[in-house]
């Protein structure tokens, strides 16, 4: 494996254990936002944890962890208190001129005692903390502090590929950034406008309203294409892959469907939602589709942005929970899977559990899986058999839901036939006087749409 870059960034995880949450549950969630953060392109130096019944309201740790936290950024360990001291012009001019003729002036880094060569540059907290917060430990460390829904919100941003999840994403970043403006602004009250009464600050979120409210616009016309789309695709059969993320939902599309969707082993690598038929095709067709992943402490504002692509599992008719087996914490994940789907209201779609990633369990483990998940297919994307095995499985649910008819297409109407063959099975063709005779098997809705069709 290559060496990683002498410059790649270096980042300290920040952990809170609140009353109630185990040890090994604490554990998973910064593992988990280790994850995240090296999706992010970082490297994790180091992680500082504490018990405390709250987040410190001032700077999140306690004045300890702080002091341990800037040791490793650099940072001085306190908040400074009071309006930042101004700067006297001929001292910084003197301390400059001194520092290049290599004087010393016998003064510290404002960092904190020494240099920050081989310091860590980021600070990610494993919760969502206040603007003041986030800005207190800025001031303590050195450096940059992001909290858990700022690292989930940047990385949609980076792997939102479409116009819709663009958008969607766009939305989710500006409801985020909005309260945490008059930090970045520096509290500025400068008046724009000739008599606006305005302050910056106010003039700024006014710019961010609009901006959100023209997004959800776009949002709107672009949903309303998709409601179209959908509603041509109403009565075909459709399957949706639902998950956490990284439980390789990607790769079982691809297996499924032969597509060349793209598959990655990182957090969030799908974000737009892919609409593949199964391969080989089936009589009448079944659509699979690839839906963003869910992680625990999802943004709400992120769940909201992607209702829409959501719907997706709304309106399937079938869902398949996929699920990493061979990850300790699977049985979690699964919960926060059902939890967002209960919030959409899908979790009423028939499902189907699929544990994937069964090629890295031992036989002992698979045993115990099956035992504990009587009804789940236990399989790997990467074993064409257990993929054969799903397929048939997708095919007996909606061929238990089909029945038999007969149909009549009178001569006037025969170039219905072909939509006849797209959304059911014909069995037998045969003519007479009136028309053509087709024995056909397919779903009750689908057949009573055709009827209603040759009659018009």
């Amino acid at each position: 494996m290559p060496s990683l870059p002498v410059d790649r960034t270096q980042a300290i995880l920040v952990g809170i254990q609140l009353p109630g949450v185990s040890d090994a549950d604490h554990a998973a969630d910064l593992a988990e936002l280790g994850r995240l953060v090296h999706t992010l392109g970082y490297d994790v130096m180091a992680t500082v944890t504490q018990r405390r019944d709250a987040l410190a309201a001032a700077a999140v740790l306690g004045e300890g962890k702080l002091k341990e936290l800037a040791d490793l950024t650099g940072g001085k360990g306190v908040v400074p208190s009071g309006a930042p001291e101004k700067k006297n012009k001929a001292r910084e001019r003197w301390k400059a001129e001194a520092s290049a003729a290599g004087h010393d002036t016998g003064e510290t880094d404002e960092a904190g005692d020494g240099g920050s060569e081989g310091k860590a540059t980021v600070v990610v907290v494993d919760h969502e903390i206040s603007p003041s917060q986030a800005r207190n430990l800025e001031r303590a460390t050195g450096a940059t502090v992001l909290d858990r829904t700022g690292v989930i919100v940047d990385i949609f941003h980076r792997h939102a590929k479409s116009r819709e999840a663009r958008l969607q994403v766009e939305i989710a970043r500006l409801n985020y950034v909005a309260p945490r403006m008059r930090e970045a602004t520096g509290g500025s009250e400068r008046q724009h406008g000739r008599g606006a009464g305005e302050s910056a600050i106010e003039l700024d979120r006014r710019k961010v309203r609009d901006r959100i409210a023209e997004l959800k616009n776009e949002l709107a016309a672009i949903a309303k294409e998709q409601d179209q789309r959908r509603h041509l695709r109403r009565d075909q059969l459709r399957v949706a892959l639902v998950g956490y993320t990284n439980a390789g939902k990607s790769s079982l599309m691809r297996a499924l469907t032969g597509s060349e969707v793209l598959v990655a082993d990182k957090l969030f690598a799908t974000l737009d939602t892919t609409v593949r038929a199964l391969h080989p095709e089936t009589k009448p067709r079944i659509l699979v589709s690839d839906t963003v992943g869910f992680i625990k402490k999802l943004p709400h504002d992120l769940v909201a942005s992607f209702r829409s692509t959501l719907s997706e599992a709304l309106e399937s008719s079938l869902l398949l929970y996929v699920v990493d087996a061979s990850d300790p914490t699977h049985e979690a994940q699964l919960e926060v899977t059902r939890a967002v789907l209960h919030e959409i209201k899908a979790d009423l779609v028939p499902s189907l559990l699929v544990l994937n990633k069964a090629d890295r369990l031992d036989e002992g483990a698979r045993k115990a899986l099956l035992a504990q998940h009587r009804d789940a297919i236990l399989l790997s994307a990467h074993a064409p058999e257990d993929v054969v095995r799903l397929r048939q499985a997708l095919v007996d649910f909606f061929e238990a839901k089909m029945v038999e008819e007969d149909l009549l297409v009178p001569y006037a109407r025969q170039g219905l036939i072909g939509e006849v063959y797209e959304s059911a099975r014909v069995l037998s063709e045969a003519y007479d006087e009136t028309g053509t005779k087709l024995r056909v098997r397919g779903l009750p809705v689908a057949l009573a749409r055709l009827r209603a069709s040759f009659a018009s």
